[in-house]
């Protein structure tokens, strides 16, 4: 069936297409969840499990991590006697922003992405474009209706790019790997991620959701592009968390506290009836926040691996891609009151830059935890953790670079949609070349060519 463009869905809002041609103009709006159950995302599972996240930064994000995919693919093994690679073992790709637009490439076309997505999107003139079209005439009557912005006009052309595909679309191909994009809830500062455990609290179908509008939402840098708006329809199925025979409530991790905090502010939907959505960097600019702290709620990860073979997972793999840039210019290098420009610079990314530094502490915290866990998982009976089970967390980061000037020079890369031809090759390069240096890959690469052999 041939895809719908994000300008060829009219209809009303609450049918779940994407426009209705009214004097006050409405782009698309989530659908409610039509049943009290919330289907749950089918994760693949096998020997080895690979996650990937990729942070924000724009194009210079997606170029990195790009190459990081790249490397991934380059990097062979056998696994129960047939040929693999790490790339086709990926079981959940996550994205903040510039790394999300990357993430919902790969999940919607695969292995094609290696080939695609740098002359359909590295190489276009995306912001100019962009730019341009914000000038258009049909243009600057939608943005007269107060349910319009700039993102979505950002919305429309990442529309183009995966050809109308929604997450319901991603989901139905047993192949793909399961997508995580994150965006920050503007009036809780919160991380909000699309996924089908957030959006059973909002009691809302995430398939029907366009990968687009997931997209721009992590990327709408605020000032900058306007919110993106979801509506709860928590009051007529709206699913906690946590139910109340496993509160977190009486937990002694606060992060646990927090995220059940947030989540229950979900469940009010009279208090709460919509929900605003900025760029996912304010609150986490690696996309790991949520997914680690929900893996912690489940008690342990023995919990989180329900109805899987017994014995059967032999690796689990986490790439954590930082694309995080040094900042253009240094404020307090000068007495002369910062511009309003540097402001939101510093703010974004230099205190960014700290929250980043935080989460990759209580990652690598979380990482002992589950490997110790996994130490007591794997002599039970029923443990879905095989004997020689191992964990391996990758931190892969523009800072690691090996040569000098050109971890300086990449690491000066603009966060735009468009970045230079030469950097985004070279970016490229360096996101393999990071990977490959790292000295965390090489034990795992160490550790899947015994795989086989025991």
């Amino acid at each position: 069936m041939e895809k719908l463009g994000w300008r060829d869905r009219r209809i009303s809002p609450d049918s779940g297409s994407l426009f209705q041609t009214f004097p006050s103009f409405r782009p698309w709006v989530n659908v409610a969840q039509k049943t009290e159950v919330q289907q749950e995302d089918d994760y693949r599972t096998g020997p080895v499990l690979v996650a990937v996240t990729l942070s924000g930064g724009g194009a210079r994000a997606a170029a990195f991590g790009l190459g990081v995919l790249k490397e991934l693919k380059r990097t062979e093994f056998t696994l129960d006697g047939r040929p693999t690679t790490l790339l086709d073992e990926v079981a959940l790709v996550s994205g903040v922003s510039g790394g999300s637009i990357l993430a919902a490439h790969y999940a919607a076309f695969g292995d094609q992405t290696l080939e695609r997505f740098e002359p359909e999107f590295l190489l276009k003139p995306f912001e100019s474009t962009l730019l341009k079209q914000v000038f258009y005439p049909n243009h600057l009557f939608d943005l007269t209706s107060p349910w319009f912005g700039r993102t979505h006009i950002l919305a429309q052309r990442l529309d183009e790019l995966y050809e109308g595909m929604t997450f319901g679309d991603v989901r139905k191909n047993s192949k793909a790997p399961s997508l995580m994009i994150t965006a920050t809830d503007l009036t809780t500062g919160a991380p909000f991620d699309f996924t089908p455990e957030q959006f059973a609290l909002i009691c809302s179908d995430l398939n029907s959701v366009p990968l687009s509008f997931a997209v721009a939402s992590s990327s709408a840098v605020p000032i900058i592009l306007s919110p993106m708006t979801l509506h709860n329809f928590s009051d007529r199925c709206g699913k906690a968390l946590f139910p109340p025979d496993r509160s977190a409530s009486g937990s002694p991790d606060f992060r646990i506290q927090m995220l059940q905090q947030s989540s229950e502010g979900y469940l009010d939907a009279n208090a709460r009836p919509y929900i605003h959505l900025v760029d996912g960097g304010v609150s986490d600019n690696l996309g790991i926040r949520l997914m680690i702290d929900r893996l912690m709620a489940n008690g342990s990860v023995y919990n989180s691996f329900p109805g899987v073979l017994r014995h059967s997972i032999r690796r689990i793999v986490l790439v954590a891609v930082n694309s995080a840039r040094d900042l253009a210019t240094r404020v307090d290098l000068s007495d002369e009151v910062p511009s309003t420009g540097e402001v939101l610079e510093t703010l974004l990314y230099g205190a960014g830059a700290r929250e980043t530094q935080m989460t990759l502490a209580l990652l690598e915290n979380d990482i002992k935890r589950m490997a110790a866990e996994l130490d007591e998982a794997r002599s039970r009976e029923d443990s879905p953790f095989s004997a020689d089970v191992e964990i391996h967390l990758i931190n892969v980061s523009l800072r690691d670079l090996e040569e000098p000037d050109i971890r300086t020079s990449l690491l000066r890369v603009p966060t735009a949609f468009t970045i230079e031809a030469f950097d985004v090759r070279a970016l490229q390069d360096a996101g393999s070349a990071a990977l490959r240096s790292s000295n965390a890959f090489q034990r795992l690469k160490q550790s899947l060519d015994h795989l086989d052999k025991h």
